[in-house]
């Protein structure tokens, strides 16, 4: 096509297999679109298209992917809410005929197994290395390994007793990401506070066990400031891209993950208590979470 068209928060580019989308930068963008930068999306990973009235005076063109096709929308697994859509294009509604113009133009190129699930990712996830910080750790990326460093902090006694994790891809059946702006699903540690949480599925644990996300030192947790949306759920894209790369594998011989340090004895614990008491006396942790987190490391001794 060659034909440009302007959102507010995105710019469309229309070639005659892919339509790229530039994602604008500026202090009222959404932070994903800022991640992104900008996303090429082949006409074969687009299932619809639709045109709908928005908001004050809007219109929207919205390209809905195919199952299977973009792992950023494989990961959000329906969370995103609308105005972090990235897939949506906000116009003006004095554009509605251009958006209609658009519309029957796109849904004239969509492929014939577009009501279909894609049989391979057609969108590449943002690329590695990728890191970001959770509320219990920090998570890391390199592209062929997930490795998770736990804060003496935020980590529940059971993630520091077991050690910083490494994970390969290839020992990983998939990734499962909880929105931290949609409150959690999992149960909590007394104390604790989170409202999302990324975690790691090896073969042969295809679907989660109902240990909550603090206690399973194969899952990071977030919380206010940390694992935000536009920072953990690239991340969690661009390991499921990996990790559905790599094809079936049978089982490992060994565990998916190893700690990369031995476990913390009680010296440790109390060393660590003191450092916790040091925090609670500049004013940095409440008396509930200085108890609560006393209290885990006392049980240990």
């Amino acid at each position: 096509m060659g034909d440009v068209l302007a959102g507010f928060h995105a710019v469309w580019e229309f070639d005659t297999d892919s339509v790229l989308i530039r994602f604008e930068r500026g202090i009222r963008k959404p932070k994903l679109f800022q991640a992104l930068g900008e996303r090429r999306i082949p006409y074969e990973a687009l299932r619809s298209v639709e045109v709908s009235r928005g908001r004050r005076g809007t219109v929207v063109l919205h390209a809905r992917p195919r199952p299977g096709a973009d792992p950023l929308m494989d990961a959000a697994d329906g969370q995103l809410k609308d105005d972090a859509d990235p897939y949506r294009l906000v116009l003006p509604a004095d554009r509605a005929d251009r958006a209609g113009y658009y519309r029957d133009r796109l849904d004239g190129l969509l492929g014939r197994d577009a009501d279909g699930p894609a049989d391979r990712y057609l969108v590449a996830a943002p690329e590695a290395p990728l890191t970001f910080k959770a509320y219990d750790g920090k998570a890391t990326f390199d592209g062929s390994s997930v490795a998770f460093r736990w804060f003496w902090t935020g980590a529940s006694t059971a993630k520091w007793k077991s050690g910083d994790q490494s994970f390969a891809v290839d020992g990983l059946a998939g990734v499962v990401w909880r929105s931290p702006e949609n409150g959690s699903s999992a149960p909590t540690a007394p104390g604790a506070w989170h409202s999302g949480y990324l975690r790691l599925l090896a073969h042969g644990d295809e679907e989660e066990d109902g240990r909550g996300a603090d206690q399973d030192p194969a899952s990071v947790i977030f919380g206010l400031g940390y694992g935000p949306v536009h920072e953990s759920l690239p991340f969690a894209a661009a390991v499921l891209q990996a990790v559905r790369s790599t094809g079936p594998a049978p089982a490992p011989a060994a565990p998916a993950r190893r700690p990369l340090e031995p476990h913390r004895g009680p010296a440790d614990i109390a060393d660590r208590i003191r450092q916790l008491g040091e925090l609670h006396d500049a004013g940095l942790l409440t008396d509930d979470e200085f108890s609560t987190k006393k209290a885990e490391l006392l049980a240990e001794l």
